[in-house]
């Protein structure tokens, strides 16, 4: 009984070893993934990561993003300007008798609420249609006042406005406190607004700032208008501020740390960065020499003329075992879209299988005993 319960237990352990090639992984081995990649109806590319090919594949085409332009700064007016939709306040004083502006007794008389039309005027009694657009408040003072002196020859005026639409930008999202803002000059900055408006939510994960003009959107990072003045362009009326989360994003698989989806907390990502966002790979599962960025990229990368890869479907090999590869790594960078996996390393499967025979013949000795 003892030689056949030990013949069926040495079968099942020849079985089960047989079948080990089928042993449940958490990851793909490195050879798995880039299998075919030579053959000449391969659909997909394969590049190692190396100082040798960095200049090459910085000048492909980014993917996973649209892409948008920015405005530079331009100077402008400190002073406010008048626009359509504006409200002037006018008030007009005149000393003497009888005249045709005031009321028998009254010194002055107030012209309240008088929206700037579409053409850009207002209406003044005695004097009619006064163009006042495109003018400072104090311009247009002096143009009333002297359209003025042929009713009432001593006449001075008051002015003040009230910015309408047109000389106001909206702060839509992201930021404090937002809503419409009145353009207090032409030199109106979109940092400036921003301070206005009680600065960034601290919940966005590097912020984007983007601008819509008219039928026209432009974006960038609010680092970069930090870093740079120069971007720092000036607002026009009718502008809508939107300050967003960066909507770039990659995926982590594998043996790595951390399997999930991780939104961009900067401007450029590398592939060491994104290691480290990931909280590395698993010491005793990952491939250290394997670790692989999958991107697909767009057909239009494939076309005459255009740099980029052999491939639509291209996978990157880092290896995180030598200088080079380290170095390289560090000045890879990371695409919206991509997918780092860290493969498993063979030797995980050799030790699985170490420890399923020395379980078997634990097994074994304790049946025939």
């Amino acid at each position: 009984m003892g030689k056949l319960t030990k013949y069926i237990l040495w079968t099942v352990l020849c079985v089960s070893l047989a079948a080990c090639s089928h042993l449940p992984r958490g990851a793909a081995i490195q050879a798995e993934v880039i299998k075919g990649a030579d053959e000449p109806e391969a659909d997909f590319a394969v590049y190692p990561v190396s100082k040798a090919f960095l200049p090459s594949v910085a000048e492909w085409p980014r993917t996973g993003e649209r892409h948008y332009g920015w405005l530079p700064h331009s100077h402008g007016s400190n002073a406010q300007i008048i626009r359509p939709g504006d409200t002037l306040n006018v008030v007009i004083w005149d000393s003497a008798e009888n005249s045709l502006l005031l009321a028998p007794g009254e010194r002055n008389t107030n012209l309240a609420n008088l929206r700037v039309s579409e053409s850009g005027s207002i209406f003044i009694p005695y004097v009619g249609k006064v163009r006042v657009a495109e003018r400072t408040p104090d311009s247009a003072r002096l143009l009333l006042q002297r359209q003025l002196e042929s009713v009432a020859p001593g006449a001075q005026v008051q002015l003040t406005m009230a910015e309408g639409r047109t000389n106001s930008i909206d702060m839509v999202s992201g930021v404090k406190s937002p809503g419409n803002l009145k353009l207090p000059d032409q030199d109106f900055s979109v940092l400036a607004a921003i301070s206005a408006a009680g600065g960034v939510n601290d919940a966005l994960s590097n912020p984007q700032v983007k601008l819509i003009r008219g039928h026209k959107t432009y974006r960038t990072s609010l680092k970069r208008l930090f870093d740079n003045p120069k971007l720092d362009t000036r607002l026009k009326g009718g502008d809508r501020v939107i300050v967003e989360k960066d909507p770039r994003y990659f995926l982590s698989l594998g043996a790595a740390d951390s399997e999930n989806q991780f939104d961009f907390n900067r401007d450029k990502i590398s592939a060491l960065d994104a290691m480290s966002i990931i909280g590395g790979v698993t010491d005793a599962r990952a491939n250290p020499k394997g670790v692989l960025v999958l991107r697909e990229y767009p057909a239009s990368a494939l076309t005459s003329g255009q740099r980029g890869p052999r491939q639509q479907r291209v996978v990157f090999t880092i290896d995180l075992t030598t200088s080079d590869g380290l170095f390289s790594a560090k000045n890879f960078y990371i695409n919206s879209g991509d997918l780092v996996l860290a493969t498993e390393s063979p030797v995980s499967n050799v030790r699985t299988i170490v420890g399923l025979i020395g379980s078997a013949f634990g097994l074994i000795n304790t049946a025939t005993n």
